[in-house]
């Protein structure tokens, strides 16, 4: 055999095992329910008069949004549209109060399921840190009224979650299922990818229902490695307590191990301190820092990804984070001044998170590293919105255990049986092999 020979015959292999890896990915690009409904299952909405709630990151493939999609396709009838928390349009802050309004578009109405009634006290908005705090664990107002749904006969929820409970689309979701099976309303699903991967799972299960709330409803995890109409199936057959006439539209192609960026899908901000995937994949961890006296970087051009505070030094931070090793990481020396939230203006020293390997990363044992460096290196600066910090974590118990500088390692291990048993719950749920 020549050496032409065995070069093509080498050549062809690399093709062929290339293929095997990346090949379903690139020949199938995943395909969101907007696009399978549309295409394959219109009669699930046929003469029906339409409620859709969704906001930007309701696209399909093309980026054409779900608004436009149904309202103009002359075999629907879009009747209402509802937003989530930051709005239809997507251009609210976290915790803004968003009225309703009529859209000068299409010429519908426009409701919102992040309270519709509760405005903030006057002088709140210049702490709307503490306000979203209290109004996210406290507050109510977010179930879709009676008068809202009223001549509506399905509602289609097309809303991309980041695979996290600490979301608060998951809580929109459950309301609104639980306002639709009260009215005898039909209530459909499109899904969409976790952008995390549907596989690796992460935190403790939210002990329910003592720490429940609009930012962790349900006993799930916080990295829950579920889609979201995985999640509606799950919350109407064990939580709801009347069960929606559930429909979920499944994706077409979407692998468990795929990454957003692995789907072909562009990325949409799902809201306004969600700019990349980047940043949702450090928030099953860095979303800690709402219930601290640190800036979790609102404010900045990346949210999540920089921490810090007046009173801190980055530079020595970094050194002794990078001096930790963790897996998928490096940390840099940063300084940054919010342009709005915690210290509005001021400068805060602290360190910018670089993901080096997505898939050996955790956000959440990482976070715990990086509270328990700080505990160390200031003690009597690092506070703790207790309260809001249970929420979120779903427990009081790893907050109290990194005030009693338990090992990191101990806190995670001792999630790991909850995990699993959860892994093996949630089976009967998965749309995806």
């Amino acid at each position: 055999m020549n050496l032409t020979k065995i070069y093509v015959l080498l050549l062809l292999a690399v093709v062929v095992l290339t293929s095997s890896v990346y090949g379903q990915e690139a020949a199938k690009p995943v395909m969101p329910g907007i696009e399978v409904l549309l295409q394959e299952r219109l009669a699930l909405l046929q003469n029906k008069r339409i409620g859709l709630i969704t906001n930007p990151a309701g696209v399909d493939s093309r980026v054409e949004s779900s608004v436009e999609l149904l309202a103009c396709h002359p075999k629907l009838r879009l009747v209402a549209l509802y937003g989530p928390e930051h709005g239809v349009r997507g251009n609210a802050q976290a915790g803004e109060y968003v009225p309703f309004y009529m859209d000068d578009k299409y010429h519908l109405p426009v409701f919102s399921l992040y309270g519709q009634t509760m405005k903030p006290a006057v002088g709140m908005l210049k702490n709307i840190d503490e306000y979203m705090r209290t109004f996210d664990t406290e507050a109510t107002d977010k179930t879709p009224r009676a008068n809202m749904v009223e001549g509506v006969d399905a509602i289609v929820f097309d809303l991309q979650d980041v695979g996290t409970r600490v979301y608060t689309y998951i809580a929109t979701m459950a309301y609104a299922m639980q306002s639709c099976a009260e009215s005898d309303i039909e209530f459909i699903v499109l899904d969409r990818p976790n952008p995390l991967n549907g596989k690796d799972m992460e935190g403790p299960i939210l002990q329910y229902p003592e720490f429940s709330s609009f930012v962790g409803l349900y006993p799930i995890p916080l990295r829950h490695a579920m889609t979201i109409g995985e999640l509606a199936l799950l919350f109407n057959d064990r939580y709801l307590p009347k069960k929606a006439k559930l429909t979920v539209v499944p994706m077409r192609n979407w692998q468990r191990r795929m990454w957003h960026s692995d789907t072909g899908l562009p990325w949409v901000m799902p809201s306004p301190n969600m700019p990349t995937l980047d940043t949702a994949t450090v928030y099953p961890g860095q979303v800690f820092w709402e219930g601290t006296n640190l800036s979790e970087g609102r404010g900045t051009t990346r949210p999540f990804e920089l921490i810090g505070a007046p009173w801190l030094d980055g530079y020595a931070l970094a050194k002794k984070l990078n001096g930790l090793n963790l897996p998928g990481i490096v940390f840099r020396e940063a300084w940054f001044s919010p342009t709005f939230s915690k210290f509005t203006g001021e400068r805060c020293g602290g360190v910018q998170l670089h993901i080096t390997d997505r898939r050996s990363y955790r956000s959440f044992a990482t976070t715990l590293h990086i509270i328990e460096t700080i505990l160390a290196m200031a003690p009597d600066k690092l506070q703790f919105h207790a309260k809001y910090f249970d929420k979120i974590m779903g427990n009081s118990q790893a907050r109290e255990a990194l005030q009693k500088k338990t090992p990191v390692a101990e806190i995670v291990a001792g999630y790991r049986e909850e995990l699993r048993r959860f892994a093996e719950l949630r089976q009967k749920y998965l749309l995806y092999e």
